[in-house]
């Protein structure tokens, strides 16, 4: 048998990306058409983007002087779904339920370990994408299967209608 060189790095190379704990978000997310509910929660939060879109990232800020990406969460939900929701990731992860990301639906929070500490939030609103106070850009719409923020990835969670 002849020895094909780098084939023997290749397969290692496939088998660990194989391993890797982050999602394929190549693959399409949404396995079913938005109902016209999903559409019309989508509206709304898409309705408080456009109010807050490019306003810079601030640490601890609330207000459209700065915002940092649990305070944006908690203002969209409040605004989009007259729903309350904590202030903090820290608290904000802890609500409703985790989701597998091949069952996500617009409205629910995705979460990511943006470094060993560091926890990260945003809303998803279909077709791989979410809104966020991105720390470099301010409030702005995301991609899923963005390789940075694909790496990142920890998991979803459904707040609305759960059980909690």
């Amino acid at each position: 048998m002849k020895k094909v060189p780098g084939l023997s790095l290749a397969l290692v190379l496939t088998a660990l990306a194989g391993c890797s704990s982050s999602p394929d978000f190549s693959q399409s997310i949404e396995r079913e058409e938005p109902t016209a509910e999903h559409l019309a929660i989508k509206q709304s939060f898409m309705d408080v983007y456009k109010h807050w879109q490019g306003v810079p990232y601030r640490l601890g800020g609330n207000s459209f002087s700065g915002v940092d990406c649990s305070a944006f969460v908690q203002i969209a939900y409040r605004d989009a779904m007259r729903f309350d929701v904590p202030r903090t990731t820290h608290h904000q992860v802890l609500l409703g339920k985790e989701v597998p990301y091949e069952e996500i639906q617009i409205g629910d929070l995705a979460f990511f370990k943006t470094s060993h500490k560091v926890n990260h939030v945003g809303v998803y609103i279909g077709d791989k994408q979410f809104m966020h106070a991105s720390t470099s850009k301010g409030v702005i719409i995301s991609r899923l299967d963005n390789p940075y923020w694909a790496s990142k990835f920890w998991h979803f969670r459904r707040v609305v209608n759960s059980p909690e």
